[in-house]
């Protein structure tokens, strides 16, 4: 017995031990992080570095703790509103002698915030700095940005090709016969394209001639975009033939590009650094390539949001839009539904504003999000609806409540209609031998039934649900913007469109951002824009969450960033994987998702590949067992 008492006391020891040290360390890592944290102190004469190791998205995901310790943490994502604020605020602080886009690192984002990201570092340009612009390779969304600097530069052994909007996606009609699967498919919509890949091989005409229009459109505004801020560059000779501009320098793309006018100037790191310290000053004890800079997270803490006037309320629906509760990053029906719920009681909000920037997802979540607006409405709010970057399919649903919707020109849109996806496995089972059988009192008894399979009874009740759920969302669009119902049917269908059509057809109002949105709301709600500012209605992360944010910022090293190779083909062939990694992700949540959704799968490949560690990790499984 004592030998018992003592072991017992020896593990109770190593435990309070064990529990002492995690404690510690975890205020050792708050510390750390917290003296690393920018202060506004920090901001010197010099550089404001615009270094961006990842995407841009309307609202990043919270940190998955266990996924960063595991190894499998994501690439970063950057706030736009935060890049906007801090863009806007160096035009006219006085510290900031010169922009630096550092983009080596950069990942993109959609069209949309592309584009106000460009507009702004123009506007920093008008106001008379210098803006610098330096890579190793240039992809389509950082070659954007770069257009509206002063100078580019590019490493002599990198260089910029541009793929344009497209790429090939996953169909698995062949695989599921191989394996037998059976892919029920309930949908309204001859556009409604999110679901082919499980019941075909290729690509319905239908999709391909609304991909062309959409993909088409996207190009040409790219395309515009970078012939407005840079005449000088043969951008549409590199779009049409850039194997004859390759070959025509000897196959050095850095060369042609120099030719062509994409960029201005050949150097390493280096020589770049040592030109913007003769714009910026620097110091010649630091190594080679030094000079005064800022960072993007010390500059934002120097520049706050506004918090003076009347109080705007900000509902931001961002991410897929699933059943529930989710983290930052994705829009729980019922998480979204409390925060503006909370926001409404506890807030004295005087107008809303709705930003959307979603593919949507769940029918159901989006529903729940509709009502909880319409409580605003009843208390007689102003509601205006900021459209990001997507809006579209349950995107949209969510939107039918605004009093006026703004969206962008390259705002990706529509998407009205509504479908479902059950797999059951009765051929799967029997290739394997095994049978499935039992007892039914009602023909709706353990259906839908995954092991033998639907019946016509079910089949029939499903896509009755699914024609009254695009019913009813026909029917929210023409209550909302003042059409028939055949109207909106004859632009739904599960149609895709981008901000300049749908504002042609009705689907938006104006163009703006959402500055402009909430300026509408402080009008409509009889105040002046001037004298009013945004209230973020939005879950906060964690403090475990923010401790690991707080460590990543401050990481010089993005080992993770650092991980992939900088060439041009290089960069290319990342982004390639990530959208496999991303389609069958997308295939999982499909199959195994809300049985009914209003969802836009297609958006996701017309902005960066965004695999989770989850999506990877299959990826990498199904890559393993298909070479064995």
């Amino acid at each position: 017995m004592k030998l018992v008492i003592g072991a017992w006391k020896v593990l109770v020891a190593i435990k309070d031990g064990l529990v002492l040290v995690a404690m510690l360390l975890f205020f050792v890592l708050m510390f750390a992080a917290l003296s690393m944290g920018p202060k506004p102190a920090m901001v010197r004469d010099g550089a404001l570095v615009l270094d961006l190791k990842g995407s841009v998205v309307e609202q990043p995901e919270e940190i998955d703790p266990i996924d960063q310790v595991g190894g499998g943490g994501r690439a970063r994502q950057y706030r736009l509103r935060d890049v906007l604020r801090a863009l806007d605020a160096a035009k006219d602080d006085s510290r900031v002698k010169a922009l630096v886009l550092d983009l080596d690192h950069f990942n993109g984002g959609y069209p949309a915030a592309m584009s106000e990201i460009a507009a702004a570092i123009g506007r920093v340009r008008a106001g008379g700095k210098p803006v610098l612009a330096y890579a190793t390779s240039y992809t389509d969304d950082a070659y954007l940005l770069a257009a509206n600097a002063s100078e580019i530069w590019v490493d002599p052994l990198g260089g910029a090709l541009f793929t344009g909007p497209g790429g090939t996606r996953l169909y698995y009609k062949g695989l599921f016969d191989k394996i037998g699967v059976t892919a029920h498919i309930y949908r309204v919509g001859t556009y409604k394209s999110a679901v082919e890949p499980y019941f075909r091989n290729d690509m319905s005409p239908e999709a391909r001639e609304n991909y062309v229009e959409l993909y088409g459109s996207i190009l040409s505004q790219w395309r515009e975009a970078i012939e407005k801020a840079r005449p000088r560059a043969k951008i549409a000779d590199f779009l049409t033939k850039p194997d004859q501009m390759m070959a025509a320098a000897g196959g050095d793309i850095a060369k042609a590009n120099l030719a062509g006018g994409i960029v201005d100037k050949l150097g390493d790191r280096v020589a770049f650094g040592k030109h913007v310290a003769e714009l910026v000053g620097g110091d010649a004890s630091k190594p080679a390539g030094y000079y005064n800079a800022t960072k993007l997270t010390t500059f934002l803490a120097a520049h706050p949001a506004p918090t003076g006037g009347d109080a705007i309320g900000v509902l931001t629906i961002a991410g897929d839009i699933v059943d529930g509760k989710a983290k930052a990053g994705s829009a729980g029906g019922d998480t979204i539904s409390k925060l503006l719920l909370d926001g409404l009681a506890q807030k004295n909000l005087k107008a809303l504003v709705v930003r959307v920037d979603s593919p949507g997802g769940s029918a159901l979540a989006a529903e729940t999000i509709r009502r909880a607006i319409l409580e605003a409405k009843a208390r007689k709010l102003p509601v205006v609806v900021s459209m990001g970057s997507l809006a579209a399919s349950g995107g949209y649903w969510v939107s039918t409540p605004g009093d006026v919707i703004f969206a962008e020109p390259n705002t990706i849109t529509g998407s009205i209609g509504i479908f479902g996806v059950i797999p059951t496995f009765e051929k799967t089972l029997a290739k394997l031998g095994l049978g499935a059988d039992g007892v039914t009192t009602t023909p709706l008894t353990a259906q839908p039934d995954v092991l033998r399979g639907t019946n016509e009874a079910v089949d029939h009740v499903i896509q009755s649900t699914i024609e009254a759920g695009y019913g009813r969302f026909t029917g929210l669009v023409a209550q909302s913007r003042h059409m028939t119902v055949a109207k909106v049917d004859s632009i739904g269908q599960g149609r895709v469109w981008i901000g300049g059509l749908a504002h042609q057809v009705g689907l938006v109002d104006r163009f703006g951002g959402i500055d402009d949105a909430i300026a509408e709301a402080a009008r409509r709600a009889k105040l002046d824009p001037k004298s009013v500012h945004p209230v973020y209605l939005e879950k906060q992360p964690s403090t475990l969450s923010k401790l690991i944010t707080s460590l990543l910022q401050n990481d010089e090293d993005a080992a993770a960033a650092d991980a992939e190779g900088k060439d041009v083909f290089s960069r290319i062939a990342a982004g390639r994987r990530a959208i496999f990694a991303q389609a069958l992700g997308d295939a999982r949540r499909l199959a195994f998702g809300s049985a009914v959704q209003a969802r836009c799968l297609e958006c996701a490949g017309l902005g960066p590949a965004q695999a989770s560690a989850r999506d990877e990790v299959l990826m990498r499984q199904l890559l393993l067992r298909a070479g064995q």
